[in-house]
């Protein structure tokens, strides 16, 4: 039984020391993985938000992101196994596109305030 059990110990281990998904000849590297997964996110967000425009704009999700970035279907389908095959770097990719839709959504709301502020003038009381 003991035996039994270190052999599952000693494979869970090893299973989880290596990335199990090839690394894809076309590897995209982080950064790159980083602006894709950002602009995935701004458009699902724009899907969900007012469908009709991705619509009216003739716009395509999958096909945006394969034109802007040059790549296939099976590039992006590859990299993107990679990527997750690794908990932790598949991690740190989607902390820096939260830490980017975090900056964009305070410059988004700093250039709104000021937009307000600008028209509003201050009333005096006579």
């Amino acid at each position: 039984m003991k035996q039994l059990l270190f052999l599952f110990v000693a494979l869970f281990v090893a299973s989880c020391s290596k990335n199990p998904v090839p690394k894809p000849d076309n590897l995209l590297d982080e950064e790159t993985m980083v602006d894709i997964i950002y602009d995935i996110s701004i458009l699902q967000a724009t899907d969900g938000s007012m469908p009709n425009k991705l619509i009216e704009n003739n716009i395509k999700m999958d096909q945006y992101i394969f034109d802007k970035y040059k790549i296939d279907s099976t590039t992006y389908r590859q990299n993107q196994l990679y990527y997750a095959g690794d908990a932790r770097k598949y991690k740190k990719l989607y902390k820096k596109v939260l830490e980017r839709l975090e900056g964009e959504n305070k410059a988004d709301s700093l250039n709104s305030n000021n937009q307000t502020n600008l028209g509003i003038s201050n009333p005096t009381v006579e």
